[in-house]
């Protein structure tokens, strides 16, 4: 499976859903014998039986410290799914394993317990408390702990200087904008201390230009507090630019998940390709799916020659290939660890730009 190869303390991925089903109806059962056997559409299954499939056979894993970002059009059931983690919702079949513990097996107390410190949830709609101030709208998860006040407070303190609120512990929600609302909500999780964070369309509701600066500070928290995330999103772009990895959920059915550049460069549908139609490579695609191997381009165009090339590595991106081939007529070498292991000439890499991918060597 593509994406980080770490895992959690007891070996087992941090979060898991296994054939993960929900249903909405009166005749659920017949339906989902319908849906299994006939392999009805939801369409279908709404007109024979009245019923909505919210989630359809659902499996995938979420690494330790992975954020892991789930996308689809309004309807495609990827809220109902991060619903199923913490069990806000029960599933009609399949299962959710939290570090290798069932969830669906859990009783009161211990599920309780996963969603007081174990997971923590933010949401579009942060609801926060109106009649508590920031500090203790963040403080809140420590305060249903039963956590002193004084521990509480220097918590809270430091989790909204973290999300860059400092000095403003002592307002109330109706005194900040909607960014900033934001950053409380996101205070309180980090104020939680949870090991997973589970996050529905925390940005979706914010101005381009603060939901860009929200991106990068969660990016940088998530990368330095090491948190496991499941973050739902209807817009590609925000994907690609938060997940380690990306599922596409189409009808409840997860269509496809992938790194983001496995997502833009080898969609596995019509559906997912007009998703990533629109989208840029030059920053996703890196100079190993656009490089001939060197034995092959020797094999066409004689021996390399290395006067005036420049070399650049494996992982570089389209754009930083786009930078060196200005400098030269050459074609680039492509070096790992001193070593030349390819070639990209002009052509390789305007066919990369333009998306044409897998590349095959043309004649002349």
């Amino acid at each position: 499976m593509a994406g980080l190869s770490s895992r959690s303390r007891n070996g087992e991925p941090v979060i898991e859903c296994r054939k993960l089903w929900k249903m909405f109806g009166h005749d659920i059962e017949r339906a989902m014998q319908s849906v299994r056997a006939d392999s009805l559409s939801k369409e279908e299954v709404l007109e024979r039986h009245g019923c909505v499939i919210g989630v359809q056979d659902v499996s995938f894993s979420v690494e330790e410290g992975e954020i892991f970002c789930i996308m689809g059009l309004s309807g495609s059931g990827k809220s109902t799914l991060i619903r199923h983690v913490n069990r806000l919702i029960e599933p009609t079949a399949g299962e959710v394993w939290i570090e290798g513990e069932n969830v669906g097996a859990l009783g009161q107390a211990a599920l309780r317990e996963l969603r007081a410190s174990k997971t923590g949830m933010v949401f579009q709609n942060m609801a926060l408390m109106p009649h508590r101030t920031v500090r203790e709208n963040v403080a809140f998860a420590l305060e249903v702990r039963g956590q002193d006040r004084r521990s509480r407070t220097e918590v809270a303190d430091r989790a909204i200087d973290i999300v860059e609120l400092t000095g403003w512990g002592e307002r109330y929600p109706d005194e900040l904008s909607g960014g900033m609302q934001q950053r409380v909500g996101l205070a309180r999780a980090i104020a939680a201390d949870p090991r997973i964070l589970l996050m529905d369309e925390p940005f979706s509701a914010l101005d381009p230009l603060i939901r860009r600066q929200l991106q990068d500070q969660f990016m940088q928290l998530a990368g330095e507090m090491k948190k496991t995330t499941l973050f739902i999103t209807h817009d590609l772009d925000e994907a690609i630019r938060i997940g380690d990895r990306i599922a596409i959920m189409r009808d409840g059915i997860l269509v496809q998940v992938g790194t983001p550049e496995q997502i833009v460069t080898e969609p596995r549908d019509s559906y997912v390709a007009d998703f990533v139609a629109g989208i840029s490579k030059l920053d996703l695609v890196t100079a190993s799916r656009v490089m001939e191997p060197l034995a092959a381009f020797e094999a066409r165009e004689g021996r390399l020659s290395t006067a005036n090339s420049l070399t650049a590595r494996p992982d570089d991106s389209l754009d930083r290939l786009a930078e060196l081939s200005i400098r030269t007529d050459a074609p680039l070498i492509i070096e790992d660890d001193g070593t030349p292991v390819g070639v990209v000439d002009k052509k390789s890499l305007i066919r990369g730009i333009q998306g044409r991918l897998p590349l095959t060597a043309e004649p002349g």
